[in-house]
């Protein structure tokens, strides 16, 4: 089965990425992964208060993910599954699409301000050429009607 993998994330721009990749994988009988990348630097503390602080992350993760993923079982009748790596975040992506080879796009959200389309769309989208999937990059103002329409 074609999975669609999607970074989650705080970004407002994540939510239509999700939205996106649930429509699809209903649509298309597919699968969604959803990846989530605990940075290195939340845990140089001490050893024990670095356990904690990512136990602690792990769970507001899953927290976060169990809402995206009660909205895709009822309304798009997908059951994604849940990653979490540790470590950088495009590096785990990467690794994460060489090891799941059942990935067969990445779904990411572009932010819509005037800062650009965020750290992630733009440090990957300058390796697409060697990537061994396609992007697929939603704009994080896209309306819900338009997604639907798109899907």
């Amino acid at each position: 089965m074609r999975k669609f993998l999607v970074v989650l994330d705080d970004s407002r721009e994540c939510l239509n990425a999700l939205r996106f990749a649930a429509m699809r994988a209903s649509n298309s009988g597919g699968g969604v992964a959803v990846l989530s990348v605990i940075p290195p630097d939340e845990f140089n503390h001490w050893i024990g208060v670095g356990d904690i602080m990512r136990e602690e992350a792990r769970e507001r993760i899953e927290a976060h993910f169990e809402v995206f993923a009660k909205w895709m079982r009822d309304k798009q009748n997908v059951d994604p599954e849940l990653v979490i790596r540790e470590g950088e975040p495009v590096t785990e992506i990467m690794a994460q699409i060489n090891e799941d080879p059942e990935i067969g796009i990445l779904v990411l959200g572009a932010g819509s301000s005037n800062k650009g389309p965020g750290p992630l769309v733009t440090q990957l989208t300058r390796n697409s050429g060697t990537l061994p999937i396609p992007i697929t990059i939603v704009p994080g103002d896209l309306s819900k009607e338009r997604l639907e329409a798109i899907t």
